[in-house]
């Protein structure tokens, strides 16, 4: 396995577009339009910084996983994204390992195939896996 890039930091947040008005504010980050990720059930916005982007995430219904994320945590830090080169290897080699995949490889917000490491595999940090 190559060494993965860091691609972004994701922060739950209840209103996406109050904080990417914020942090535009305070930082200069541009975020895009929000894109809705229905296989998610969430709102996306995306910025970009120097080396990685932010992603900002709320949810589109009382059902999302973010919903109850935001009601057990509040708001702040979700999970980092690692981009790899070959994601259904590198999640064999994980597996081997003993990490807990968290249900199937899908497709997230960028149109690439996308998966989720549980947080007690990895250190207690929700880890996002995509493919480059």
């Amino acid at each position: 396995m190559s060494m993965p890039k860091l691609n972004h930091v994701s922060i739950a947040v209840k209103d996406i577009n109050k904080f990417a008005e914020l942090y535009d504010k305070l930082f200069g980050i541009t975020f895009s339009s929000t894109k809705h990720l229905d296989s998610q059930k969430v709102y996306l916005r995306f910025g970009e910084t120097e080396g990685a982007k932010l992603e900002l995430i709320s949810p589109s219904s009382a059902d999302s996983p973010i919903s109850k994320f935001l009601e057990k945590r509040g708001e702040g830090l979700h999970h980092i994204c690692l981009e790899v080169d070959n994601l259904d290897m590198v999640l064999d080699g994980l597996k081997k390992k003993g990490v807990e995949i968290i249900g199937t490889p899908t497709t997230g917000g960028s149109g690439k195939k996308i998966a989720f490491l549980h947080p007690g595999s990895t250190g207690g940090v929700l880890v996002e896996l995509k493919e480059s």
